[in-house]
């Protein structure tokens, strides 16, 4: 792990095109802000695991597919 001392309005670089600034901080809450370009996700860690655990599920259940037919209006035999 890096380990960085930064103060309000200083910034680092990740590659070329993330840059994370310190916009503030008030007692232990630091506000950063985050300049990146539109198609890089950006996600708090606990969002981001709610996203893959979702998604693992999503891949491993199964799909009962006479009811989603019939959630769908489908004839039976289709």
């Amino acid at each position: 792990m890096l380990v960085l001392a930064r103060k309000k309005d200083e910034s680092i670089m990740i590659g070329d095109n993330i840059e994370v600034v310190v916009l503030g901080i008030d007692g232990d809450m630091v506000r950063l802000g985050i300049k990146a370009s539109r198609d890089i996700q950006v996600y708090r860690k606990e969002i981001y695991a709610s996203i893959k655990q979702a998604n693992q599920e999503a891949s491993t259940s199964s799909i009962n597919i006479h009811a989603l037919n019939e959630l769908l209006g489908k004839p039976k035999n289709q």
